[in-house]
């Protein structure tokens, strides 16, 4: 069930936490996306999604909140992704594109041009390698978890997550795209 911000936070501020879990369902896997854009490990990526779902949770962070998590969450994950780097000494600083930054604090979408770019989306996808695609396409598209992937192709949980890193370094020049085709 796709919920807006605004009846997710109406969830959480009544202490019926299933909105909680609408949000995470919502929001994690285009958090860890967009976390990918700065870091070069996508588990880092999840770690540093997963931190800022249980900061949100415990320091109750969505009782100062009104209306939209989303830009708020996606400012959140870039800051804290670019701590972790320079904390790490690894600091490299990639310019942010204000399109989509833009499109989700307006929340106005052109949907036309999403299309085309689900069109284009789809072809890269298509370009991956076999495996990776296989794997990006479970992951994503089916919402499979790692597990039920590694499962299905009869490999280990490593190559999984080996191989889905892999396809989201390849479209990483696509992945705003990617995120808003989430949210949308």
């Amino acid at each position: 069930m796709r919920l807006n911000d605004s009846k997710i936070l109406e969830k959480l501020k009544k202490e019926d936490y299933s909105g909680y879990r609408i949000l995470f369902d919502q929001y994690y896997k285009p958090l860890c996306i967009y976390s990918l854009k700065y870091c070069d490990s996508f588990s880092q990526a999840e770690d540093i999604v997963q931190e800022l779902f249980v900061k949100f949770w415990n320091d109750k962070l969505y009782m100062k909140l009104n209306g939209s998590i989303g830009p708020y969450l996606f400012k959140s994950v870039k800051n804290n992704t670019l701590l972790f780097i320079k904390d790490k000494g690894k600091y490299q600083f990639e310019d942010i594109e204000n399109q989509l930054n833009q499109l989700m604090e307006d929340e106005i979408i052109d949907f036309e041009n999403i299309e085309k770019e689900k069109i284009k989306i789809y072809q890269e996808i298509e370009a991956l390698p076999e495996k990776c695609k296989e794997v990006f396409k479970a992951i994503v598209i089916e919402n499979l978890k790692y597990k039920e992937v590694a499962e299905q192709l009869g490999v280990s949980v490593n190559t999984i997550k080996t191989h889905y890193s892999r396809a989201l370094k390849q479209l990483r020049h696509s992945l705003d795209i990617i995120i808003l085709l989430f949210l949308v």
